[in-house]
């Protein structure tokens, strides 16, 4: 396919729409967000925008369900999904978030999270929409908490929902504190301190304080 097909192309066009839309978000947020830089970022017409999204908000919510939402199952859901040692590949993950840290993430902090901050008491649309993600998430969490669980690798008490719940939380706690402080240091110390609460799931870590 040429390029002059690429432009022409409806799904392509979508796509580069929701490219530029998700990036104004994540810079400024949804209310301060611009159609004209995200037309300007892209070179396409109104006419083009208003085809695939009737307003602003339904390009928001495309943001939220087709590329945020694509993010969380791409980083987190699938790879867990996967795993056949889970609190392993949860631990992983959270390493693997830690070590990859940059200052542009720090800067601008997490775009699930500035959207629930921003969004959730002031459009009821784009809560449920944010909503439908973050359970997606906490479920596929809880799940993989349940299978380690199943597996003897953390402590059969442990509450699996809670502590998925709690787990999220802190991680979009550690993007929000990091983000006021700018400091990347903050945001590392804060994912190592949950990876040791992660350690002590485990049920050597019982045996460990008896």
């Amino acid at each position: 396919m040429n390029h002059t097909a690429r432009q022409c192309n409806p799904e392509n066009t979508r796509q580069r729409l929701l490219a530029a839309a998700h990036r104004e978000i994540y810079e400024r947020g949804f209310q301060a967000a611009s159609l004209e830089r995200i037309l300007a970022d892209t070179g396409l017409s109104k006419g083009a925008l208003y085809h695939h999204f009737d307003t602003k908000q339904a390009l928001g919510i495309a943001v939220v369900e087709e590329v945020i939402a694509a993010r969380v199952r791409r980083e987190w859901i699938d790879p867990l999904m996967r795993a056949e040692r889970p609190l392993e590949a949860l631990a992983g993950l959270l390493e693997q978030k830690l070590l990859n840290a940059a200052p542009e993430n720090v800067r601008l902090g997490c775009d699930l999270n500035n959207l629930i901050q921003e969004m959730s008491p002031c459009d009821e649309v784009f809560r449920n929409a944010l909503h439908t993600v973050l359970q997606e998430w906490t479920d596929a969490l809880t799940q993989t908490l349940r299978r380690a669980r199943a597996l003897g690798q953390i402590r059969p008490e442990v509450d699996c929902k809670q502590t998925a719940l709690f787990i999220i939380a802190s991680m979009e706690g550690c993007a929000g504190l990091s983000k006021n402080l700018q400091d990347i240091e903050a945001y590392r110390g804060c994912m190592r301190t949950l990876g040791d609460y992660l350690q002590q799931l485990g049920t050597h870590a019982a045996g460990q304080s008896a």
